[in-house]
Parts: structure tokens; C-alpha cells; sequence
């Protein structure tokens, strides 16, 4: 009984130190209170999947997107950063300047993919179907923060304070048909990609820049 305890009250500082963090950091804004789903909203597809464990928002199941809506201001340059870990073969994703979405991929905004030994080769940080990057320097089982920077036409993806890549857009560039990957403004969204992945995703916070 009394490791339990223990075990409980390490989990419940370990929360209390990374929101004092969060703090620290001048100008952020924290989006997760790690208890609850305020201020997120679920796809209306596979809501199960989605739990709260440990302060962590962990996606374990079918398909399924959760949307921030917090801040009726649409976010546009920022500097989000979220701490990510995945088990063994897992996949999933944040989503940035995109929106609201019952089913389905989210067609608006852009993937920064977040994938250490899935199967499929596009990992950690890559701008899905955009930027893809074939290798990562994260680990499963291993909290890792993922940074993302929108700037102008700038995005700059870190992973643990290393620079993966800045894509520039180029000028004149036109939406896709089916995912826009296109600088815009619009939420963040979590993605549980399938039943055989588990990704848990804590401490979200975001500053703007404009």
C-alpha cells in the first residue's frame, strides 16, 4: 500500500514540476491541465480512444482526432511544444493550422508526424507528405518535446532542442486537394492513428508570435 502511495505522489510532482515549468517560460500558454479534456474537443468517430492517465493525454485505439478550442482566436505564427512518448510500433501526429473535423485525416493544416518505429519510414517531426524525414534521434518509451515554429512563411520543427528542418514555402503556393498543407491560421489537433499504437502527448504550450 504504501509503494502505491509513493508511486502516486512521484506521478503527481512529476505534473506539478512541469506545470511550474510551463510557467517559467515567458510568454506560453498551457492548453492541457493534464485532468481533464477542457478546452479539447473529440472527433465524433471512436471517442473511446482518448484517456487521461498520469497527466498525459494518451491516444490508444481506432482512429480518432482531438482538437483544441480553447481560444476562439485562431493561432497563425506561434511556438507550440508538446512533450511526446510512444510505445514500440506506434504512430500518431500533431496537427497545426488546421480545424474541426467529425471523421476522417484532417484535410486542413499540416502533420508533424510523430513516429519513432511504426512501419512506415516517414518519422519524427516530418511535415507529412510535405517535408518527410526518414530518421529520428527519439525513442520509444522515452518522453521526448516536440517544438513547432510558424513564422511568415516559415515552419521549424525541433525535436528536443534540435532543428530537424525550416521549410519556407514558396511563393504562389496553392492547397492541396485533399490536405491543404498550406501556411494559413487555424487550432492544433492529437492523432490516434490505429488500434496498435499508443502515444501519449503532456505539458502543450503555446506562445503566440503575432
Amino acid at each position: 500500500m504504501k509503494k502505491i502511495l509513493l508511486i502516486a505522489f512521484i506521478f503527481a510532482l512529476a505534473g506539478t514540476v512541469r506545470t511550474a515549468a510551463a510557467e517559467t517560460e515567458e510568454g506560453f500558454v498551457s492548453l492541457f491541465d493534464g485532468k481533464t479534456f477542457n478546452g479539447w474537443k473529440m472527433a465524433k468517430e471512436n471517442t473511446s480512444t482518448w484517456k487521461i492517465e498520469d497527466g498525459a493525454l494518451v491516444a490508444r485505439g481506432e482512429r480518432c482526432h482531438l482538437f483544441y478550442e480553447g481560444d476562439g482566436k485562431p493561432f497563425k505564427n506561434f511556438h507550440l511544444k508538446v512533450e511526446v512518448m510512444t510505445e514500440p510500433g506506434s504512430n500518431g501526429g500533431i496537427y497545426f493550422h488546421t480545424r474541426y473535423q467529425e471523421s476522417g485525416w484532417p484535410k486542413y493544416g499540416f502533420e508533424s508526424q510523430v513516429n519513432v518505429s511504426h512501419s512506415d519510414w516517414i518519422k519524427t517531426g516530418s511535415l507529412y507528405g510535405l517535408v518527410n524525414v526518414g530518421f529520428t534521434a527519439c525513442k520509444d518509451n522515452q518522453w521526448w518535446t516536440q517544438e513547432i515554429i510558424v513564422q511568415g512563411n516559415s515552419v521549424t520543427v525541433k525535436v528536443d532542442g534540435k532543428t530537424v528542418f525550416q521549410y519556407n514555402e514558396p511563393p504562389g503556393a496553392q492547397p492541396g486537394k485533399d490536405f491543404t498543407r498550406k501556411i494559413d491560421e487555424g487550432t492544433f489537433a492529437l492523432q490516434a492513428h490505429d488500434p496498435k499504437s499508443v502515444v501519449r502527448y503532456r505539458n502543450i504550450r503555446v506562445k503566440r508570435l503575432d
